[in-house]
């Protein structure tokens, strides 16, 4: 074995192919036979040989790597959208470079330039919102950014979210077809598209139906800001008898705040959350929920980044995908009524 780092030249006179075999077999998506990725690799493993990705992105004009960007990873909801992003990306020949950043558009705006300095092929941003400087600054270089579970119509970036407005509008209905009077709704944080979104079809079906809400309250995205609101919103002599909560990660510590005030979910006060994280089935929440269809939201957002990076900067997409509501043994559920 040779001293020091190992060359791409030494493990083609190991394997006995040509140095150009050697860069086919350690590149994505790039043509070797069997036979030939057989010896590059036993050549590479026996010498300690590792690709330079870096020397390579630099010749090449492509990282292979996805930066993508989140504000914060409590609410369960991101981390499996961020797996399975990974995943799909993998198995697409990239990789993901993770940056978290604080919910505001100028931090968010300085992760993003951080970014774009390590030479990402495009962005993700998951949850956050951004200038429309810096969309201008990653058009001019050429960098494609996708938002995923936020919209944002004015600074010309593509994004995808579920349909968040119907889904307001589905919660609503089911709510009222289940007799509920006094319907009170802890909202996700007023900053950010998805929470307004949800408010406002929700909002819209109870002004149709004639009925105004019991509360409003911003839960801020937040599981013990929503636990203060629902705490004080039970402990009047008139409670709501139904709690819309903007977020699941809200709706399990509102299900606390009415079990600790000796109530029932489900029984005293329907409670309906938006995600369906795997925890909203367990038995200890057993929630009744808005699907986010994170799986077809992921697909979407993988198949919109790549045709962009690989056709060119496209006009920007607004891509909704339509959510089912998921019924559990936290609210009434209306006689015929199904998921």
């Amino acid at each position: 074995m040779s001293q020091g780092k190992v060359t791409s030249a030494e493990v083609a006179a190991r394997a006995g192919v040509s140095q150009s075999a050697v860069s086919r077999v350690f590149t994505p998506g790039a043509s070797a036979s069997a036979k030939t990725v057989a010896k590059v690799r036993k050549a590479a493993e026996e010498l300690g040989y590792r690709p330079n990705v870096l020397a390579r992105a630099m010749v090449s004009g492509r990282s292979r790597i996805i930066g993508l960007v989140v504000a914060y990873l409590e609410n369960q909801f991101y981390p499996i959208a961020l797996e399975l992003l990974s995943n799909a990306l993998q198995a697409r020949g990239y990789h993901i470079l993770i940056f978290t950043a604080p919910n505001s558009t100028d931090g968010v705006d300085g992760v993003l330039q951080d970014l774009m300095d390590y030479q990402v092929d495009a962005i993700i941003a998951a949850s956050v919102s951004m200038s429309s400087d810096l969309s201008a600054r990653a058009q001019a270089q050429g960098i494609p950014v996708v938002l995923f579970n936020r919209s944002q119509n004015d600074v010309g970036v593509s994004n995808v979210t579920s349909a968040n407005r119907l889904g307001g509008r589905k919660v609503a209905e089911f709510l009222l077809a289940g007799g509920h009077e006094r319907i009170a709704h802890i909202a996700g944080w007023q900053g950010s598209s998805t929470g307004r979104d949800r408010q406002a079809g929700f909002m819209e079906v109870l002004e149709q139906a004639g009925q105004k809400p019991f509360a409003i309250v911003d839960g801020m995205y937040k599981r013990d800001v929503a636990k203060s609101c629902a705490t004080r919103l039970v402990a009047g002599e008139t409670r709501p008898d139904a709690i819309f909560v903007g977020n699941d990660h809200m709706a399990f510590a509102v299900i606390d705040a009415v079990r600790e005030a000796g109530l029932t979910p489900g029984r005293d006060i329907s409670i309906v959350g938006f995600d369906d994280v795997p925890l909203a089935s367990w038995g200890a929440y057993d929630l009744t929920t808005l699907r986010q269809p994170v799986n077809r939201m992921v697909e979407s957002t993988v198949n919109l980044i790549l045709g962009q990076i690989e056709s060119g900067l496209a006009d920007p997409q607004e891509i909704e995908i339509e959510g089912q509501l998921i019924l559990r043994g936290s609210a009434r559920i209306p006689e015929g009524w199904t998921s």
